[in-house]
């Protein structure tokens, strides 16, 4: 969800994203290439939910994104649901070199849907394109599914940083311009309202329909009285 800020706060826009996909698909190691330029090649699966924060600027306006990494391990799913709540942008994420990651993106995007807003903006991504030689998923499968799901697609590799940001800039100015729209969309509306009140007839008693009124009221209280 977006949210204008409180004037204690220094950012414009506040959205929540989300990182999902199987276990071990790098999932970590994209939110801290982006959110700190890091990478823990000995990384262990996350366990539970935890959130980094990153601020970045779209068209003069500083956006924060709150982002969410969700744990892919099946015993934590029932926990991470819960987190899906509010998120305006999801990072749908498979690694290239194991197939059976890419198979389980439809029941991750089946579980994005059951839980979240069906407008979340959202972005397939192949992780670990740096494992060319152990690839088992090609780009044209990865660029056919998220069009077929109406998903924006990229592929990225965490541990040589190609397309960490882009993936996640892409999400972030995709939310913003729809909000954008929503907002001129609103005061076009407001317009619109604003001109049919100045545009409705008033009617205005002049003076000497007042003194008209006044006289016709006493006449008709002098023929009645006794």
């Amino acid at each position: 969800m977006a949210f204008r800020s409180e004037e204690a706060q220094t950012e414009d826009y506040l959205f929540k994203i989300v990182l999902i996909g199987d276990s071990a698909v790098g999932k970590s190691n994209l939110l801290a290439r982006f959110a700190r330029d890091e990478f823990y090649p000995n990384s262990k699966s996350t366990i539970g939910v935890e959130f980094q924060t990153q601020k970045l600027d779209i068209n003069g306006k500083e956006v924060k994104a709150q982002i969410w990494d969700t744990a892919g391990q099946e015993r934590f799913r029932a926990v991470t649901s819960a987190y899906y709540r509010g998120a305006v942008g999801a990072l749908l994420v498979y690694d290239i070199s194991r197939r059976l990651t890419f198979e389980n993106i439809g029941r991750w995007l089946n579980e994005l849907q059951t839980h979240s807003d069906m407008n979340v903006v959202t972005i397939l991504v192949g992780n670990k394109s740096d494992l060319k030689d152990a690839r088992e998923v090609t780009t044209a499968e990865g660029k056919s599914l998220a069009e077929a799901q109406g998903l924006f697609f990229i592929e990225t590799s965490a541990l040589d940083s190609s397309n960490v940001a882009v993936a996640f800039q892409t999400v972030l100015k995709e939310i913003y311009n729809i909000l954008s729209r929503k907002v001129m969309q609103s005061q076009e509306l407001q317009k619109k309202d604003s001109g049919r009140l100045a545009n409705g007839k008033t009617v205005v008693l002049k003076a000497d329909d007042n003194q008209e009124a006044a006289d016709t009221q006493a006449k008709k209280a002098g023929c009645c009285s006794s």
